[in-house]
Formats: C-alpha cells, structure tokens, sequence
C-alpha cells in the first residue's frame, strides 16, 4: 500500500514539475512578445497590450498553483516515507524558506500597460521598453527589472531534469546508490549527463545561455537615451556583443552602456571563462588515447626505439673497430682523432635513445601496472578471503573436538568417582567383616581357655541314663 502511494505521487509531482517548468516557460514567452511588440501595437484603443499583460499575470498564477501544489505532494511523500508522522514535522524551517523563495520567484512579473518615453518610433531605432505616459524613467527602470528577473523561473529546468531522469527512475540505480550512500541530486545527475553526452549539454546550455544573454542585452540597451543606443540595443549586435564577451575575446568595437548591459556582459564571461574549461575538458577526453589505442602506440614506439638502439649498439662498436684499427696500423692523427670523435658520438647516441627507451618502458609500466595492481589486490583479498573461511572451519572443528574432549573428561571423571565411591564401599565392608570374624575369633579363644581352666565333673555333667536316653 505505502509503495503503490509512493510510486503514483512521485508521477503526480513528475507530471507537476512538468507543467509548472511549460507554464513558467510561457510566461516568460509572453513577456519577450509583449516588451518586442508593445512600441509597435500601442494605440490608441488597442487593447493587446493589456490582452498580453492578463495572459502574463493569468501564468503567473497558475505558477503558483502549481508550485504549492507540487509542494503538498512533497510533504505526502515525506510522511509516508517516514511512516505516517505529521505533516507539520515536515515543515521546517528550511523548508519553508524554499517554499517561500520559489513563490516570490515565481511570483515576479510586469504589471501595467506600456507606452513608449522619450523616443518617436522609427525604423532605424531599436524597439525601445514601453511605458505608461503618466508614469517616468524610473517605473520604466522597475519594469525592466521585472522582466529580466522572470528568467529566474527558470530554476525550474532543473528540477524536471531530475524528475525525469533515467536515473533516478531506475530501481537498480536507486538500490546501488542507498548502498553506497549516494544521493540522487540534480548535481549528481549533471555528472552523469557531462559523462555520457558531453558535447551535447555544453552545446545546449551555450546556445540557451547565448539566446537569453542577447535578448537580455538588448532590453537593457533599448531603452537608453544615449546615440549609441541605436547600434547597441539591435539584437544582432547583442549577438555579437555577447558572443565575444561570452570567448573573452573584446575587440572593443561595441560596449554596453547602461549599468544593467554592463553587469549582463560580466555575467557573460564570468560563464564564458567556466564554460570554456568545461569545453576544454570534454575535447581533451574525446581526443584522448583509450586504453588499447595506448597498447598499440606505445608497442610500436618501443619497437621502433629498441631498432635504434641496436643501431647505435652497432655503431659504437663499428666505431671501436675503427679506432682499434688506426692504433694498429699508427697511422696520421687527423683519422685517430676523427674516429675518436665519431665514438663519442655515438656512445651520446646511444646513451639518449636508451634513456628514451627506459623511460617509455617505465611509463607503459606505470600504466598497464596499475590494473595489474588491481588484479594481484583482487587475487590477494580472494586468497585471503579462502584462508579465512579455512581458519574458520578449523576453528570450528577444534572447538567441536574440545566439546567431545570435555563430555570424555566429564563422563570419565563420573565414572572414577562412581569407581572411588564403590571401592570405598567394598572396603567397608571387608573391614567390618574383618572385625566381625576377630571378635568371633577371640570370644571363641576366650571361651576354649575357660573349658580348659575348669573342666566340668562327671556326676554334674553326665546326664542320666534314662534322660539322655529320652
């Protein structure tokens, strides 16, 4: 029951996070339409401005519908998860400090209908920000502002990449990481993505990242009173603008000019300088060597190093030869000096390319040893682990023949005791039976030395005839 509840919230706040991101995305749509369109529609009893401005305020709330919404699911899931608590233990301070963030967020949108100040449409000035003409610089200033923090809606991408992420669905992905206490935030998921399709998020976020940055730009632009506000609030320029701020490149052909364009390019290539690392790295691990392309290379290159070496082996010894020969023969000092030079040579030769050699032999160690070391830790924990469930089963033997050892010592101690105890029984009796048959013994010696003393007389002790014949 508490699985079949999880498993449909975790879809209603996947198919919630969905549409509030489709609904923030909108929003922002409108807004880019209504600050395009709104010198261009402004007349007099026209009433898309305002059509435009409700559609924007309308998506705004359903936002937040949708936010709170999404929200209430969380707080579902976090009392069955533990067990049926209340729903105000889930409320904690952290949490409705984020509750609150994303609902002034969200919340964020320009309000009011827009008129252009200061400047006549034409076809060569770019579309400024329009404004109600009771209204002045400064309400221009906050509308602007309104409209370039609607943008942080867009915090919202994230979290419908991590809802709908393949790894955070899997169930296998999820056992393996409880195991091993890994948590399943957008950070991790981010990490997976560079991993998997590198080229594919930086071009993505770069090309999102570059849209936004101009079109920011050139709201920012659009409305300055300055000349150059011309060139620099067109959007092609801001494309241009960005792009080298964005590669940290700067020719200096065009500059913002007002504090909001200014603040939007160093934002530009603070990310441009972050995302070039990334770039830099992806392009390193895709032009990098795997790990049997490095087999291949780097056989062939000890191949190739160990030819040499035997050349310059056979060289230095040629060049012995020579010498020897020239010191047999005693001829002229220019060809003994000559081949002592080329000896030289040649032993620096082959001395570097055996320097070479060894340390090529001791960078492919240095790379195949490190499996290799992984291999020989495996075998040796495999090993280990059998010797110990051998001392184990040894252990347990041991202890089973001490057992049988102690029952034997026990039964045999029982059985002398029993023996003892009938020893000491029989020697009882023996000693009385001893005693009983001296004290017959010496009653019957006493009684013999009486009838000797006094021998009884005829007349008393024969009886008479007729009695003893009776």
């Amino acid at each position: 029951h508490r699985l079949r509840d999880r498993k449909f919230l975790l879809e209603d706040k996947k198919r919630l996070c969905a549409l509030a991101l489709g609904t923030a995305v909108l929003g922002i749509v409108l807004m880019i339409v209504h600050a395009e369109t709104c010198p261009f529609m402004d007349k007099p009893g026209s009433h898309i401005p305002l059509i435009l401005n409700c559609s924007i305020s309308l998506s705004t709330a359903c936002l937040l519908v949708l936010i709170i919404a999404f929200h209430y699911k969380d707080i579902r899931l976090f009392i069955i998860d533990h067990n049926q608590v209340d729903w105000r233990i889930a409320m904690t301070s952290q949490r409705v400090l984020v509750i609150t963030l994303e609902l002034v967020v969200c919340v964020i949108h320009p309000v009011g209908t827009y008129r252009e100040v200061g400047q006549h449409i034409n076809s060569s000035s770019p579309a400024p920000l329009c404004i109600s003409n009771h209204r002045g610089e400064a309400l221009m200033d906050l509308e602007l502002l309104l409209s370039m923090l609607m943008f942080l809606r867009l915090y919202l991408v994230h979290r419908t990449i991590l809802l709908h992420s393949k790894v955070l669905l899997s169930a296998s992905y999820r056992s393996i990481g409880s195991l091993n206490n890994i948590n399943f935030t957008f950070r991790f998921v981010l990490k997976v993505l560079m991993n998997k399709y590198p080229g594919r998020t930086l071009l993505i976020f770069i090309l999102c990242f570059w849209l936004t940055a101009s079109w920011m730009l050139t709201l920012c632009e659009s409305f300055s009173n300055m000349k150059t506000a011309e060139v620099t609030g067109k959007m092609d320029t801001a494309l241009w603008l960005v792009a080298i701020t964005f590669l940290t490149v700067g020719y200096g052909d065009v500059s913002p000019n007002t504090t909001c364009g200014k603040a939007v390019c160093l934002f530009t290539g603070v990310m441009g300088v972050a995302c070039t690392a990334m770039l830099v790295a992806v392009v390193t691990k895709t032009l990098a060597l795997n790990k049997g392309e490095k087999h291949v290379h780097f056989f062939m290159l000890d191949i190739q190093i160990s030819k040499r070496v035997r050349h310059a082996a056979a060289n230095v010894l040629r060049e012995c030869w020579l010498l020897h020969r020239t010191n047999v023969k005693k001829g002229n000092g220019g060809e003994h000096r000559r081949h002592q030079r080329c000896l030289l040579e040649a032993i620096r030769v082959f001395r570097h390319l055996r320097l070479k050699q060894r340390k090529l032999r001791d960078y492919v160690s240095e790379m195949v040893d490190l499996p290799k070391m992984q291999m020989i830790m495996c075998d040796l924990s495999a090993n280990w682990n059998n010797s110990y469930r051998e001392l184990e089963q040894r252990i347990l033997s041991m202890e089973q023949k001490l057992d049988e050892l102690s029952r034997c010592f026990h039964q045999t101690s029982e059985l002398l005791s029993q023996v003892l105890l009938r020893r000491s029984s029989d020697s009882r009796n023996c000693e009385f039976t001893s005693h009983r048959m001296h004290g017959l013994q010496s009653l019957k010696n006493s009684e013999t030395s009486k009838l000797v003393a006094n021998p009884p007389s005829k007349s008393t002790t024969a009886p008479p005839t007729g009695q003893q014949h009776t």
